[in-house]
């Protein structure tokens, strides 16, 4: 009988198969796909903001937060995107010489610029929407505290978090890998992204919607005096770049070493010895 998932080895012959195809894909293909992506993952950053705001139980806000924000890494895996941290995985393939480094380095820095993009976008429609006036205003407060706090995290405590949350995102896409059928899918995908945002680890591309996000409310000065923060403590442009380049650097460490370099040595690699003797 036909079993209804991927075994360990055989989800690693699908992420071989999955990076050839991503490196393959042409610029408007990274492009349009990439810009999907992180508009995907915007939303999910939209309803988790949503629902956990008024929640004043620390932990309880936290996991209402993370239960709903996997909606953005469901979208991109079964309807179809490009996203940077997912394609972290490309690794494999490049570790076994299917693809070269050029493409995968042009995949992930099209992917990158378009998630931005594509996060900008939905952050500044839900602005001009009014979503940030809910609650009397308290959810653009939060919003603008979000944002602020992560502009202002060490580079070292961005960078591990990032480490930690990539290691969950690519497990979460390598255990969809595994699953047939879309139910399947949607369950493997749902625990690891919400365990990585209850525990409040730091995802380059949701940040691209979280900062920005703080950026668009901070031009309101109801939202400001909601956030309670003095101005020399609220989110600017350099705040930004001081998120997303350890961020994104631990993201990289977290999906390239800890899932795909990690499973390639398991079921790829053959040491110069096993070598030597299949030859024989």
């Amino acid at each position: 009988m036909e079993s209804n998932m991927l075994k360990p080895n055989e989800i690693c012959d699908a992420a071989v198969g999955a990076g050839c195809t991503k490196a393959k894909l042409r610029v408007s293909q990274q492009a349009i796909l990439g810009m999907l992506a992180g508009a995907f993952i915007a939303i999910g950053g939209v309803v988790s903001a949503v629902v956990s705001h008024s929640i004043t139980n620390v932990g309880l806000s936290k996991f209402a937060g993370g239960a709903v924000f996997p909606v953005g890494l469901i979208l991109v895996v079964i309807c179809g995107a490009e996203l940077f941290t997912g394609n972290c995985l490309m690794a494999v393939p490049l570790a076994g010489k299917e693809i070269k480094f050029g493409p995968m380095i042009k995949n992930w820095v099209i992917v990158y610029i378009f998630n931005f993009v594509g996060s900008v976008v939905i952050a500044f429609l839900v602005f001009k929407a009014g979503v940030f006036g809910m609650n009397s205003g308290k959810l653009g407060g939060t919003v603008i505290k979000v944002a602020s706090t992560k502009a202002a995290l060490p580079f070292w405590t961005a960078f591990c978090s990032g480490i930690l949350c990539n290691f969950l995102v690519c497990l979460a896409v390598w255990g969809a890998f595994a699953a047939k059928d879309i139910v399947s899918k949607v369950v493997i995908i749902w625990f690891p992204i919400m365990a990585f945002v209850t525990c409040g680890f730091e995802h380059c591309v949701a940040n691209m919607y979280y900062l920005t996000a703080g950026m668009f409310a901070k031009s309101n000065p109801s939202f400001v005096a909601a956030s309670g923060l003095s101005q020399d403590k609220i989110i600017n442009g350099m705040g930004i770049l001081h998120n997303l380049i350890p961020v994104t650097l631990g993201n990289i460490v977290g999906g390239v070493v800890l899932v795909g370099i990690s499973y390639f040595m398991v079921y790829k690699h053959k040491p110069a010895v096993e070598k030597s003797l299949t030859y024989k």
